[in-house]
């Protein structure tokens, strides 16, 4: 069962961490296998290098001091020898030794007395001639013919003769591809393992903290009783949660307390106003002449208001705290709609306002039965205060993939500005208004604890205009009826 603030894996922060820790740790071993690399390939050449220059020296030595009649059995012997013995670049091979090692004299005169190799003697001395050797130092000198180049020393003798001895490269080449090759698949190896590892440990970390996100959003969506998960890990993860559960248990206090105060307060303010009431109704019932029945009827009247702005005052405090109590259902807002416009037509139309819905049918929303009822009908009771006769009020409902959306418009003279930036703050009201102030701030404190949002603006051509938007219920939520909703 996946979680609903889970993510996918490409879109996790596990995923990029491990991405990031990748690629660090990639750039790092690749690194240090290009300087293994360059070490160990230097390291061969320099073997190669120092071979050469030895037997270089002693071949030039042999060819000085051994008449012109038997050095040539001499170098080919020699020659033969050291390519079976120090160069094994043909192992299994029946080719022959000198397609990897080749001897070159030339004399003073540019003629050549004297070639043991493989392949054209013009290429081989073409190719020395014309890359600038330095004696005593050995050159890489390409040949035509061969895919690999020949790694060249050259040996000046006392008539003005020289002598180049050539190795060929291609087995210090094989011998690092092969290298190269190994360097690639273990690095690959390691790259990938050291992702699994960091990927999992970091999303093994990151599962605890998505558990107490998770843990966090149910948090006042229920109760302020849950509590988010700890480990026995005395780790940074665990700390945040004891924090959390620390700063949650002070939360709950403070709610509770607000909640007993709240309480206590509207118990002790009702119970008077009521009893008031009942006099003044007994008062009415007695009254015998119609001056006093209309002061009575008046009294009566502002009783009602004043338990309806302590109503009014109790609820926006409690939803400004954060704390009104909600028991959510899957409420049918388009149905809700028609019943509160049916309420309302008849008081509305004496007025000389019209009303007009527009829905496309069937839209459930996760709320509050009883705070959505009282949002609506403060919505008309907006409507019916400030609009002016004539006016016409257009209620839209609509729906986007995981929200309900709500806009109220009338073709009256709108908010005014001077208020339209703070209109559902509380005790924000126009200069005409004679209410006070709690409507709109009351709806805002509901729309905002349902999680929704709302926004006041006026129309291009004038008029007021409120757009809400609800979170849409899930399939597993029960629909209200109608009748419960109102209850």
């Amino acid at each position: 069962m996946f979680s609903k603030t889970a993510k996918p894996i490409m879109q996790s922060a596990a995923w990029r961490i491990s991405m990031w820790a990748t690629l660090a740790f990639a750039c790092g071993t690749m690194v240090v296998f290009i300087f293994l690399h360059q070490f160990v390939a230097g390291d061969i050449q320099r073997r190669t290098d120092a071979w050469l220059a030895g037997e270089a020296g002693v071949l030039s030595d042999v060819a000085a001091r051994t008449p012109k009649g038997v050095l040539y059995r001499r170098v080919v012997g020699e020659v033969a020898e050291l390519a079976s013995r120090e160069v094994p670049h043909k192992r299994g091979a029946r080719t022959g030794l000198n397609n990897s090692v080749f001897f070159l004299q030339t004399a003073a005169d540019g003629t050549v007395p004297l070639w043991v190799g493989a392949g054209d003697v013009n290429a081989h001395l073409s190719a020395v001639r014309n890359t600038r050797i330095i004696p005593d130092t050995p050159t890489s000198v390409h040949i035509a013919g061969f895919d690999a180049p020949f790694r060249v020393v050259c040996v000046r003798m006392g008539n003005g003769s020289q002598i180049y001895l050539g190795v060929s490269e291609r087995d210090q080449l094989r011998v690092l591809g092969k290298l190269s090759l190994r360097f690639v698949l273990l690095w690959l190896l390691i790259v990938l393992i050291g992702s699994a590892i960091v990927f999992y440990s970091t999303r093994r970390v990151l599962r605890h903290v998505q558990e107490i996100t998770e843990a966090a959003s149910r948090i006042g969506e229920a109760d302020l009783s849950s509590r988010v998960p700890t480990t026995r890990r005395n780790d940074e993860v665990s700390q945040l949660a004891i924090t959390l559960n620390r700063m949650l248990d002070r939360i709950e206090r403070s709610v509770h307390q607000l909640h007993t105060i709240t309480g206590s307060l509207a118990h002790d303010l009702r119970s008077p106003l009521t009893a008031v009431r009942a006099k003044l109704e007994m008062s009415l019932t007695a009254a015998a002449h119609d001056e006093e029945s209309e002061s009575l009827v008046s009294a009566i009247e502002d009783m009602d208001r004043l338990t309806e702005f302590l109503d009014k005052s109790l609820d926006v405090a409690e939803a400004k705290a954060n704390a009104l109590r909600l028991n959510r259902v899957a409420v049918d807002l388009d149905d809700l709609l028609r019943v509160m416009v049916e309420l309302y037509e008849p008081s509305m139309s004496e007025k000389g306002l019209r009303v007009k819905l527009c829905s496309a049918g069937w839209l459930e929303v996760s709320a509050d039965a009883a705070l959505l009822h009282r949002m609506i009908a403060n919505l008309f009771d907006n409507e019916l205060k400030h609009l002016p006769a004539s006016c016409t009020v257009t209620i839209s409902l609509g729906s986007s993939e995981d929200s309900a959306l709500l806009v109220v418009e009338d073709d009256g003279p709108g908010f005014e500005s001077e208020v339209l930036s703070q209109i559902f703050e509380r005790r924000v009201k126009g200069r005409n208004s004679t209410g006070h102030g709690l409507g709109l701030a009351f709806i805002e404190a509901v729309v905002r604890v349902h999680g929704g949002n709302i926004e006041a603006s006026n129309g291009n051509d004038g008029g007021a205009r409120l757009t809400i938007t609800l979170p849409r219920a899930v399939h597993s939520m029960r629909p209200l009826s109608p009748a419960l909703a109102h209850a």
